[in-house]
């Protein structure tokens, strides 16, 4: 029987809510929706490319503290407040998922928490400890 445990890490924002950044069992990760707020200042950049990639470092220490990576990602899903961010989004997006990209969904969104541009989760295989 699969066991649930939180993952955490300061590498990336923290959870703003009652939630956990990820939880793991043994063979996946769910990685919550991660905002672009830098973790050390706590600060979110402008614009959709600027967060874009804060949302995806964010989402890849997360997988990283759940052992695994963007390798193993099965599915993502991009929320977006606006679908015309759509085009430089998929191309940040691409630089991080070249090769084998996972199952993804991208959905317009009235509003994201802290009036983000972009929020971004994931179901990744673990493949590390």
């Amino acid at each position: 029987m699969s066991t649930k445990t939180i993952v955490s890490t300061t590498k990336a924002a923290p959870a703003a809510g009652p939630y956990s950044q990820a939880t793991r069992t043994e063979q996946f990760v769910f990685a919550s929706g991660q905002l672009p707020i830098d973790p050390v200042s706590g600060a979110m950049p402008d614009g959709i490319e600027q967060q874009t990639r804060q949302s995806l470092a964010n989402l890849s220490a997360v997988l990283e503290a759940g052992g695994a990576s963007f390798a193993s990602v099965m599915k993502t899903t991009v929320f977006l407040k606006n679908m015309n961010d759509f085009a430089v989004m998929n191309g940040i997006y691409a630089e991080f998922f070249s090769d084998q990209p996972p199952a993804r969904s991208t959905i317009e969104v009235a509003r994201l928490p802290k009036d983000a541009l972009v929020e971004i989760e994931a179901i990744a295989l673990r493949t590390k400890g």
